[in-house]
Formats: structure tokens, sequence, C-alpha cells
């Protein structure tokens, strides 16, 4: 018993490190624009909640000098600081950085638009937190980083992580797996462009609720389908699973979105952007299926009654976590 118990919290422990809301992905931005020959205009925010909020700092490059002082202003819950650069000359080989970024868990987007020259869409870490400014192809710097980003949002944006987690317990087969995550794909495409173009809204706070009752959802339904008295009698979402996980992925883009515009789009590469961005989701779709099947696989190779268990266990833990995402975004 100790040791399906044991099996059962380090399968949970891998899955759930930190049980953080939803759409947290809200790197700092950074944003530089050429105004004329010497002079530039730095715009760069953070969240007000978060260490570069209240300690963080651009480091300008070394041929520029603040112009006046900076205005600095809470807006939607961020810190966005404005400031005039005057530069000697181009910044093209200079370094450019965020102090306090290093102790943070979060990156920096980098935006750089030098008159009549490419715009750099450029990204900092916390363990790369100064880079050289250099002329690159504009549009290979937005796909990469945008697909990084997408990567890391559906990694690391947790309950869009769950509910296809939740996918990979409740369906049986990789190929099934993938067509229905493929669907919630398509889906969140749809209502992201749209919302991120214009066309389509959706007041957030519904919408982020809805989510993690989707998840729910999932939760029981993994539960009751464990505990059926015939195992050959299929439960709705078993039996069109793409289908349900296409009318989820639309309120799902819908929380896309609202990261994306916390994020910011380039204005002159917005389709490659969006393009680039979906990749990345569908990418860290595909490595959560891929690490979910090979651990149960795992543990189906050294243990096979160990299996149900550990399903049972996490899908509590997934409905859990869910539940309480729930009732805090409904009484928020």
């Amino acid at each position: 018993m100790r040791g399906h118990v044991l099996a059962i919290l380090c399968f949970i422990g891998l899955l759930f490190p930190e049980t953080a809301r939803a759409d947290e992905l809200r790197p700092a931005y950074i944003e530089l624009n050429q105004i004329s020959q010497n002079e530039w205009e730095l715009l760069w925010k953070a969240s007000a909640n978060s260490l570069l909020g209240h300690q963080g700092e651009v480091i300008i490059p070394d041929i520029c000098e603040p112009g006046g002082a900076a205005d600095r202003r809470f807006v939607a819950g961020n810190v966005l600081t404005r400031q005039s650069l005057d530069c000697t000359g181009p910044l093209a080989g200079k370094s450019l950085g965020l102090k306090g970024l290093e102790l943070s868990t979060t990156d920096a987007l980098v935006r750089i638009s030098p008159l009549g020259e490419d715009t750099q869409t450029l990204r900092l870490t916390p363990n790369a937190a100064t880079t050289t400014i250099a002329q690159k192809d504009a549009i290979a710097n937005v796909a990469w980083t945008y697909t990084v980003i997408g990567v890391e949002h559906i990694v690391f944006g947790f309950d869009h992580l769950l509910f296809v987690l939740a996918l990979v317990l409740l369906l049986k087969g990789g190929w099934l797996v993938a067509k229905t995550v493929t669907a919630f794909t398509v889906a969140h495409s749809i209502t992201l462009i749209g919302s991120t173009l214009g066309y389509l809204s959706l007041p957030s706070q519904p919408v982020e609720a809805i989510i993690a009752l989707s998840i729910v959802f999932l939760a029981v339904e993994i539960v009751k389908a464990q505990r059926s008295d015939n195992p050959e009698i299929l439960r709705l979402s078993e039996r069109f699973p793409w289908i349900v996980a296409f009318l989820f992925g639309l309120l799902h883009g819908f929380g896309f979105a609202g990261a994306l515009a916390e994020i910011g789009l380039p204005q002159d590469a917005i389709p490659m952007a969006l393009l680039t961005f979906n990749l990345g989701v569908e990418i860290g779709q595909l490595i959560i299926v891929a690490v979910a099947f090979a651990m149960l696989a795992l543990i189906r190779r050294f243990q096979q009654s160990w299996v149900q268990p550990t399903k049972a266990a996490t899908s509590y833990a997934i409905g859990i976590i869910a539940t309480y995402w729930f009732i805090e975004r409904m009484v928020a």
C-alpha cells in the first residue's frame, strides 16, 4: 500500500509542481522606438504584483542617456514606464538588459524599432538578462520568439496543461488523444485569432471561470468512467472526445487571447506572431501528451496494479485544483 501511495504522490508531484493560476505567463515587455536620429522612446511594463514591477530597471545601451524624468504609471495591473532617451549613434552591437530579471521566474520580450530598418524581437530570460542588439531578420526573430512563448504558455499555463492531461487520462490510445488535442488546438486558434483581431470578445472573468469548470468536468468524467459497472458503455466525452475538446477549446482560446494581450503583439508582424504562437502551443501540447504517456507506460511496466490508483489520484488532484480556481475566479 505504501508503494502505491508513493508512486501516486511522485506522479502528481511531477505533473503539478505548483498550482499557479491560469494564464500567468506575463513576461515583462520592453520597447525601444526611434523618434529621430538621436531620440528614442523607451516603454517598458511589468506586472505590478511581480518583483520586476517593484525593483526592475531597464539597462539601457551605454551610448544612451535619459532625456528627462521617467513617467511611471499603474495601468490594468501593470507598472508602465515611459522615458525619452538621447542616443549618440546606432544601437546595433550595444547591450540592453533588465536589472532584477535574474531574480525572477519570468521572461522579458524586447522590441527595437529603428527608423528605416527591420524591427527586432528579442527575448531576455533569468539566465540571460542582457542581450546584444543586432540587425537580424525581423520575421525570423518574431517566429522564434512567439513559438517559444506558445510552448511555454501551454507547459506553464497550468489550467491548459491540466485540460490536456485530463484528456490523456480519459481516453485510450495515442492516436485518439492526438486527434482530440488537435481539435482543441483548432478551436482555441479560432477564438484566439478572432479575439486578437477584434472580431470576438467575451469578458475575461466568466471565461476564466468556465475554463476551470471545463477541467472539473473532465476530472469527473475520468472518475465516473473508472467506476462504471459496464466499461463497454462509453460516456459522451469518450464517444465524442473531439467535440468536447473543440467546444471547450473555443473558451480556452479567449484565455490564450487574454494572455497574449498582456504579452503584446508586433503590429508589423501580427499574422506571423499568431501563427507561430499557435504552433508553439501545439508543440507544447504534444510534449505534455508524450510525457504523460511515458510516465503511465513506466508505471504500467513496473507495476500494472498501480495504473488505476495513479489515474484516480491524479484525477482527484486535477478536480480539486480546478475547483479551487473556479471558486477563486467567481469571487475575484
